[in-house]
């Protein structure tokens, strides 16, 4: 069997990717078919941690821009996050995947509180770890919280899961002749306003050398093919040579 290229990783799945087709609320068939790929890796001995976002549920920014407070507004994007957390928690219970649940906000009834050390531990054990409501803060991203988290836990590549199958030059779903990028730098990416990432986790990824791989979630697979070197979607990292 071949060896993974990635021993400790950060996925990070944005909530709408929960909802499927639907757009909205959580799908079991997608969560089946997301923590059954988990399920795979992770008897490769692959440590992995989670990112989720809320979007599917709640955005704050768009909470915000209809007049309501950012602060409130981004609190509830937070517990947005929580609840798709424990969806994945359940999902991977299912599949015989043990699993913990991280909070930057205290939940106790639900959640461990966010431990660094703690959480590097549950992964050294076999167990995957969910952060969950970002980092605790207004005002900051899900794409932050991954970038945040993979430096702390020391991850070699976040793993970041779209609904396209990399980054292009411009909407694929909007204009036909996007063309797609196979390699970029993290200053393409801030050069150029790529959507990938916003500019606050692109340049903490940029600050700790931490690659980023964009692939398309819908295609079964590519989480797997992703850690094990596989070309897939758009890789993001230092200077490109050659």
């Amino acid at each position: 069997m071949e060896t993974p290229k990635y021993g400790r990783v950060v996925l990070k799945l944005s909530g709408e990717a929960l909802a499927g087709k639907q757009g909205y609320g959580i799908n079991p068939e997608v969560v089946n078919s997301i923590t059954s790929q988990i399920d795979d890796i992770s008897k490769l001995g692959v440590q992995m941690a989670i990112v989720v976002g809320g979007g599917n549920i709640w955005r704050g920014v768009a909470g915000s821009a209809k007049g309501m407070d950012r602060a409130t507004a981004d609190y509830m994007g937070m517990l947005a996050t929580v609840i798709n957390s424990l969806a994945l928690q359940d999902g991977l219970q299912k599949q015989g995947v043990d699993s913990r649940v991280q909070t930057a906000i205290e939940m106790r009834a639900v959640a461990e509180p966010y431990i660094r050390r703690r959480a590097i531990r549950h992964m050294e054990k076999g167990r995957v770890v969910i952060f969950a409501a970002g980092t605790g803060n207004p005002y900051f991203s899900t794409d932050t919280t991954a970038a945040l988290r993979a430096a702390e836990i020391e991850a070699e590549v976040i793993l970041m899961a779209k609904q396209v199958n990399g980054v292009y030059d411009c909407d694929p779903m909007k204009h036909p002749n996007a063309q797609k990028f196979e390699r970029l730098t993290y200053i393409d990416m801030l050069n150029m306003g790529l959507a990938v990432m916003d500019a606050t986790a692109t340049s903490l990824c940029m600050d700790n050398n931490i690659p980023i791989i964009v692939f398309n979630l819908n295609n079964s697979g590519n989480i797997m093919r992703a850690i094990m070197g596989e070309t897939v979607g758009t890789y993001v990292g230092g200077e490109l040579i050659g």
